[in-house]
C-alpha cells in the first residue's frame, strides 16, 4: 500500500511543482493547433519550431507533419517520457527535460510556441527579443491564450496570436 502512496506523491508532485515555474499542464487542441500551423502561421520544411513547454508533444509532432523540425522543452519528466514514447518513431522530433526559460534557443530556430499565462507572457517577450538579437535575425512566436501586452500581434486567429522579434541594432559608444 505504501508504494502506492509514493507514486501518486511522485505524480503530483511532478504536475504540482512546474505550475511554479510555467503554465500548468493543458493537452493542446489539435484543430486549434493544426489551423494556427496552417492559416496564422504556415509551417515550412526549413522552420524549427521550439515548444516551451512541450508537455505530451502534441505540438511537436503536428509541426513534424507539416516537415517542420521541432525541439520541446518540458520540467515534467513524467511528461517527457510520455512524450519520448508517443515520438519516438519521428526523428524530426527532439524533447528536452529542462528549463525553457534558462537555455538559449538552438541557433536554426524560426518559430516558437508557447501557451502562456498572463504572468508569464512579458517574460516572454523579453527572453524572444534577447534571443532574436542574440541570433541577429527575426524570430516568431505564436502565443497561446495570451496577448503581449503593448505589442501589436501580426495576426491573431481564435486564441493564438502571432509575433515578430526583430533584432535590435547596438550603437556602440
Amino acid at each position: 500500500m505504501s508504494w502506492l502512496f509514493w507514486i501518486v506523491f511522485g505524480i503530483i508532485l511532478a504536475f504540482g511543482l512546474v505550475v511554479f515555474r510555467g503554465a500548468p499542464y493543458v493537452p493542446s487542441h489539435r484543430r486549434q493547433v493544426e489551423r494556427a500551423f496552417t492559416k496564422l502561421r504556415p509551417l515550412r520544411k526549413s522552420d524549427v519550431v521550439i515548444d516551451a513547454g512541450s508537455g505530451d508533444g502534441v505540438i511537436l509532432r503536428l509541426a513534424s507533419r507539416k516537415g517542420a523540425r521541432a525541439v520541446g522543452y518540458e520540467l515534467n519528466p513524467l511528461l517527457v517520457l510520455i512524450s519520448r514514447f508517443l515520438s519516438r518513431r519521428d526523428e524530426r522530433v527532439q524533447v528536452r527535460l529542462g528549463d525553457f526559460w534558462r537555455v538559449s534557443l538552438p541557433e536554426d530556430t524560426t518559430l516558437v510556441y508557447g501557451f502562456m499565462v498572463e504572468r508569464d507572457i512579458k517574460k516572454m517577450a523579453n527572453k524572444m527579443q534577447q534571443e532574436a538579437n542574440r541570433l541577429g535575425r527575426t524570430l516568431e512566436f505564436i502565443s497561446y491564450g495570451s496577448s503581449i501586452p503593448e505589442m501589436k500581434a501580426t495576426g491573431q486567429l481564435g486564441a493564438h496570436h502571432l509575433y515578430r522579434f526583430e533584432p535590435l541594432q547596438r550603437t556602440e559608444a
